[in-house]
């Protein structure tokens, strides 16, 4: 029994028509902590479990947070998040749901996790948002829904912020055999840690992240995003914050889903009339996102150039 759920795979007639070619989704967005995140996070407060550990702490500006908060609740093991101050109080508020004890610190989820460094002791286990083997064993599972369905895509659209997804599902795409299904991997403009690593051929540090999808706002991304587009096709896509907010808007009407715009972002690359090259049968990750809110998202809108 595992913490996370198999999701949905449905094909989106509104995405086919748009996209003129056959979009397929997998609903990350319907987990019970509202993100994928739930897979990783999941799997990797389990084994800490087992092996013994009386808390979990973690550094989180959302989802991962969201995740570790639910995982910790469901086991019965007290959990605390630090948080950027960046954090909306929506993010805030779902973690206390969830009974998180919410610490708050620095202008960046680097700095929050600096100080959540300082808070581990003997018996508690760090988990951390992206860069963790467990976590990527546990994203990868998403691959092994989609295979067991007896669909295999001729690409899978993804959101990258430190990397995790990524990590997970070129782990997964390896362990089923599909080596020659590339991944398209989506950042918005201002939060783009990948596509600078991969230009400069290592990561590299943004000097800050300048975009609404605080979800992807890693300056770095885990060296193991990088290790992926060596052994796997990649592609490095960005699209704009307007672009993701929109894709948000578009994909409520068209699905009934609220997403937050770091998940816009693999839409809005969908939505983009001939962005998909010539690939047939495309998968797109929705990966989800608890803390947005429509009133939000127009909010940005608006103030988008």
């Amino acid at each position: 029994m595992t913490l996370h759920i198999n999701t949905p795979l449905i094909e989106s007639r509104p995405l086919s028509l748009t996209a003129e070619r056959s979009i397929w989704l997998k609903l990350e967005a319907l987990q019970p902590c509202g993100s994928f995140k739930l897979r990783g996070v999941g799997h990797a407060c389990e084994v800490q479990h087992a092996r013994g550990a009386r808390r979990f702490v973690s550094s989180s500006g959302g989802n991962a947070g969201l995740a570790v908060a639910y995982a910790g609740r469901k086991l019965g093991v007290p959990v605390t998040v630090v948080v950027p101050e960046t954090t909306t109080e929506r993010a805030k508020e779902l973690l206390r749901q969830e009974d998180a004890n919410v610490v708050v610190h620095g202008s960046s989820w680097q700095e929050a996790n600096a100080l959540a460094q300082t808070l581990i002791g003997a018996e508690d286990a760090f988990i951390h948002p992206f860069d963790d083997p467990l976590l990527w064993a546990g994203h990868a599972s998403l691959i092994d829904e989609v295979a067991a369905s007896g669909f295999k895509p001729d690409a899978v659209v993804l959101s990258v912020g430190g990397g995790g997804l990524l990590s997970g599902v070129v782990e997964g795409l390896t362990r089923n055999g599909w080596h020659d299904v590339p991944v398209l991997a989506v950042e918005t403009d201002g939060a783009a840690s990948l596509h600078a690593a991969m230009q400069a051929g290592h990561t590299v540090e943004l000097e800050r992240i300048d975009s609404i999808a605080t979800s992807l706002g890693a300056k770095r991304v885990a060296e193991q995003a990088m290790t992926c587009t060596r052994r796997h096709p990649v592609q490095s896509h960005r699209v704009s914050d307007r672009a993701a907010l929109e894709a948000c808007e578009r994909f409520l009407l068209d699905h009934r889903v609220l997403v937050e715009p770091a998940c816009g972002a693999a839409l809005a690359l969908a939505y983009t009339p001939g962005a998909l090259g010539s690939y047939q049968q495309v998968l797109v990750v929705v990966c989800g996102g608890a803390t947005a809110t429509l009133e939000q998202i127009r909010a940005w809108l608006e103030g988008c150039a």
